[in-house]
Parts: C-alpha cells; structure tokens; sequence
C-alpha cells in the first residue's frame, strides 16, 4: 500500500483553490489569518483532491499577532467525515498577514499530521490571487518536520487543473 509520503503528482482543481482562496481573503480582510484544507484520494503516487474543506475556526488577535484554531471538536468532526467518505487529508493551507513562512505555531500545532502532508502559507492575508510561486509551500518528513519545498518542487507536484 502507498503511503501519502509517495504522492509525486497532484490534480488540484480551480474550483478548490478559488473557495479557500476566497475564505481566506475574507477572513484577512478582517485582520485575521484563515485556514482551509484539501482533501482527496490516493491512488498510489498521484493524489486527487476532490474537497476544500473550510473547518469551523477560531480567529485571534493578540499584542504578538494573529493566529487560527481549529477547535478539538470540528478535528473530531472532520476526522469522522473523512473517514465516512473515505478521503484522506492532503494539505492544510492558512494565510499570514505578511510574508509567507512556517512559525512555530504553525510546527507546533498543524491541523495536517501525516506523513507527506502538506502545509501552504499564503502571504497578505491572501490579497493577490493564488500562485504556487508566491507560498511558503512544506511537506511533512518522518521526523515530524515541516520540509520546505521550493517552487519548483511545489509546480512538479502540484498541477492545478480546470
């Protein structure tokens, strides 16, 4: 059986990248960092991602920043819906307010714990419309580390499809 940490190729389609780009700008247009997940199915080493999924979140402010949190019951929820239409969770995607990069929020806490998952940043609060080139883009290794992958890595993987 191929694990996800053997997905080469992924067919991302327009429609999934438009509804998180979407959440995300409107939730940064409040100040906020959003949060999204692609979900899909494996079929040995190519992934479809046939869901954008906006899970119920959290959004705060402090004197430090902003962050997002997906509570312990939407996870619970999420895990069982999954599960039920026998998807698996490929990426998690947020926005930050300004450059792209994976704090250590964003190590400490992800939402996409897998091996060979995925975690994209997009900049700006998601201002500009959605490019490969423009996110912090981090796959998930054996020793539980967010690996960051170069835009050229991130373009042979992904593909976004009509």
């Amino acid at each position: 059986m191929t694990a996800l940490k053997d997905v080469a190729t992924v067919a991302l389609p327009q429609l999934c990248v438009s509804k998180i780009q979407a959440h995300l700008r409107a939730v940064g247009q409040q100040g906020y960092e959003g949060m999204a997940l692609w979900a899909g199915v494996q079929r040995e080493r190519h992934f479809e991602v046939t869901e954008a999924i906006i899970p119920q979140q959290r959004h705060i402010r402090t004197s430090d920043g902003v962050c997002v949190i997906v509570p312990a019951e939407e996870l619970h929820r999420l895990n069982v819906l999954l599960y039920k239409r026998n998807l698996k969770l490929l990426a998690q995607v947020h926005s930050h307010p300004g450059r792209a990069y994976h704090s250590t929020t964003d190590d400490a806490y992800a939402v996409a714990t897998t091996v060979g998952c995925l975690s994209l940043v997009v900049p700006n609060f998601a201002r500009e419309a959605f490019d490969l080139t423009r996110v912090a883009a981090y796959r998930l290794d054996s020793e539980a580390n967010w690996a960051e992958l170069s835009s050229a890595a991130l373009a042979r993987l992904i593909t976004i499809t009509s």
